[in-house]
């Protein structure tokens, strides 16, 4: 089935350029078109394309150069050349940077159309394993919330209403206390559980890493930017990502955050073309933003764009009744506890919260000589 595409038609023919971005439009594509390479990168500058196809032979910028420039600049389109026959070796090293396909003149709209197709068709398939290579979840099983306590119950049905809406979520909670579970929940009870979900955390990374992570970089931008890189932002255009720590974002890189949430641009380091996204984003703090805001070190405009809609997740201490539900839930297969260490884990206050108590856990299979875990099994901070 023929996809719509927005298309860029770049050829000094007036003639020939008029009737093919007739067809196309007819076909239903959006179809921009330019006498010259020169106009041509005004356009580049300012909307993105699926395909441009560019004419060799143009007087002032010709194709090649043309190609050249949209390599220099990272612009995300796939190009068709075409030439006429005493230019065939043109398109060959146009090929070898990167065009996509080439048709000599004179060729039929028909089959421009089809190659054109077919362009559109590979980068949707490059964009698709760049999101599998920055390690994308897809069609992953919804999480399990644990628990049957009044604010795991509050939590759940807060969730059932927050996820269909693709408004930004911000969920707060302690460290530890399972905040990507709940992101992840949202996120598969939406209409975006087909979707990329791509999560950075920022406390997790140095400062100066943050913003390529999240912009992307472009060739040659900083010492080490060997290569264009897409941020995560773009790898998740779609679908859904989820910044964990959001309170630790530099502050001179929330106002990009910012534009990106208003309005989807944003730009890679060292490029000055803007690219557009569509993202829902879920942000999790361990911090009180809103002391954040006072203290100035988090933008209070910023806050309250990612602050329509609010989860709380409460602490273990303050769900006691959840806590033998964790265990058993986390213990594997074939595992029990003895009646003194159960009550000993069920009346531990866990500072550390769930991951403390999956750590524990996973600490005293290892150990054990049994498949019963003991007291003896326990770290010191649970016996003491």
């Amino acid at each position: 089935m023929s996809q719509t595409i927005k298309l860029l038609l770049v050829d000094d023919e007036d003639d020939y350029r008029r009737s093919c971005g007739k067809f196309m439009e007819r076909l239903g594509h959006t179809v921009r078109s330019s006498a010259s390479g020169a106009e041509a990168m005004t356009f580049l500058d300012r909307e993105d394309f699926d395909v441009a196809v560019f004419d060799i032979d143009m007087p002032g910028m010709n194709g090649l150069e043309l190609m050249q420039r949209v390599q220099e600049e990272a612009f995300d389109v796939e190009v068709v050349f075409l030439t006429g026959k005493g230019t065939i070796e043109a398109c060959v090293q146009a090929m070898q940077m990167g065009a996509c396909d080439f048709l000599t003149k004179p060729c039929s709209l028909v089959d421009l159309e089809h190659r054109v197709q077919l362009a559109s068709q590979r980068g949707k398939l490059k964009k698709e394993n760049q999101q599998l290579k920055a390690i994308v979840t897809r069609n992953r099983p919804a999480p399990k919330l644990v628990g049957n306590s009044v604010a795991m119950k509050d939590l759940s049905r807060m969730i059932s209403k927050v996820a269909p809406t693709r408004k930004p979520v911000l969920i707060e909670g302690e460290s530890g206390t399972g905040k990507e579970v709940v992101a992840r929940s949202v996120q598969q009870q939406s209409d975006l559980s087909d979707q990329p979900f791509v999560t950075i955390n920022c406390a997790a990374l140095p400062q100066q890493l943050v913003e390529s992570e999240l912009f992307g970089h472009q060739k040659g931008s900083f010492t080490g930017a060997t290569a264009d890189k897409p941020g995560l932002f773009e790898v998740a255009d779609g679908g859904t990502l989820f910044i964990d720590e959001v309170g630790e974002l530099p502050p001179e890189l929330q106002p990009k955050l910012l534009r990106v949430l208003e309005d989807g641009s944003l730009r890679r380091i060292g490029c000055h073309r803007e690219r557009k996204v569509k993202v829902r984003l879920i942000a999790a703090t361990n911090r009180d933003l809103t002391e954040e805001v006072k203290a100035g070190r988090f933008r209070e405009d910023l806050f309250y764009r990612i602050n329509v809609l609010t989860l709380n997740l409460p602490p273990l201490r303050e769900r006691k009744g959840d806590i033998e539900l964790l265990l058993q839930h986390f213990l594997p297969r074939g595992w029990s506890f003895d009646d003194e260490t159960l009550e000993t884990m069920v009346h531990y206050h866990w500072p550390g919260n769930v991951r403390q108590l999956i750590n524990v856990i996973e600490r005293a299979t290892i150990l054990a000589d049994q498949q019963v875990i003991t007291m003896d099994d326990l770290p010191r901070e649970l016996v003491h």
